[in-house]
């Protein structure tokens, strides 16, 4: 039965071919070709590999550049890209310092954070990255990273650990609770933190006194070796917040199915609150002798071409206007 069932299976692709030509064989080999897919359970590849997956995919990573003391009082600073903030009200940031991979032993910081329960997490920027990933070399204990990384010591206000005076932000931080997540080589130990003083270079503000993206410079971790330098790839998407957006489930069909327009032009289009009526689309076309070509050509491809412009320049209305105009 396999046997036959391969055979009719053959045969079926065979007639499609005899039928449709090449342009069938080459649809079927750009579906397969799409639908690539390595697939792995993460229980049967080693803790180095899935180490390397998910920091690989997992980017950028914002930097927590922890210091702390340890009992006797010596400073200690390292960098940390297990790294968010995930409350506003009241102010908490989580870090990971995990336990090492290759001999399951655990980071000074870690040792630190459970010992003293306080630490400056310093924010980095572009101009501190090499410094900072100097301070990540694994130094014995006791040994402080401020002076091998050529960092000044700055006092805190709230909390004994020092600040990082090169860093454009810093928050001192009380840690509410160390939370195990296990016992194994690779396994994280969250700290989770609360912000109690925050500081911030006025250098990186903008007029209204909030941080300006562009000025701050962040850096953040990619997988290997890699960083991603923020202001040099941002860019702006506006968020759903302030209107309902009609939902891409809401875009004409043959829209939606475009050759041309990509998932991220369908957003755009999603996002607008209301379709331009009627009149708005003849007013539109009217006065626009290029549109008005373009749309009586029927050419739907370069219609859609047009209406993706649109989109590039942030100009939804004129591009719903060009796609809906008969």
């Amino acid at each position: 039965k396999p046997y036959l069932g391969q055979f009719k299976y053959n045969r079926f692709l065979l007639i499609l071919l005899l039928n449709y030509g090449f342009s069938f064989l080459l649809l079927f080999v750009t579906f397969v070709k799409n639908n690539c897919m390595l697939s792995i359970d993460p229980k049967e590849i080693s803790t180095g590999k899935r180490h390397q997956y998910l920091l690989g995919a997992i980017g950028p990573r914002p930097i927590a550049f922890a210091s702390t003391l340890d009992e006797e009082g010596r400073p200690n600073l390292s960098p940390f890209s297990f790294f968010n903030v995930f409350s506003a009200n009241p102010p908490i940031l989580v870090f990971s310092p995990a336990r090492r991979g290759r001999d399951n032993t655990v980071k000074h910081t870690y040792l630190n954070a459970k010992a003293t329960s306080e630490v400056v997490i310093n924010i980095v920027d572009y101009k501190i990255v090499q410094q900072m990933s100097l301070s990540s070399t694994e130094y014995p204990e006791g040994v402080n990273e401020f002076e091998k990384a050529g960092f000044t010591m700055l006092k805190s206000d709230m909390v004994k650990p020092f600040r990082v005076a090169e860093s454009p932000v810093q928050f001192e931080c009380k840690i509410l609770e160390v939370k195990e997540l296990g016992e194994e080589g690779g396994a994280g130990n969250l700290v989770i933190c609360e912000v109690v003083k925050m500081h911030f270079d006025e250098a990186v503000l903008d007029a209204e006194g909030f941080i300006d993206q562009h000025k701050i410079d962040l850096v953040a971790r990619m997988g290997g070796n890699w960083y991603s330098r923020a202001n040099m790839g941002m860019f702006e998407v506006p968020k759903p917040l302030s209107t309902l957006g009609i939902g891409v489930d809401q875009i004409p069909h043959e829209i939606r199915n475009s050759k041309v327009l990509t998932g991220n032009d369908l957003g755009r289009l999603g996002n607008v609150e209301t379709l331009p009526s009627k009149e708005e689309i003849d007013l539109f076309i009217k006065e626009d002798d290029n549109s008005l070509r373009l749309v009586n050509t029927g050419d739907i491809e370069r219609i859609h071409l047009q209406a993706q412009t649109y989109l590039e320049n942030e100009d939804p209305a004129s591009a719903w206007k060009i796609l809906l105009a008969k």
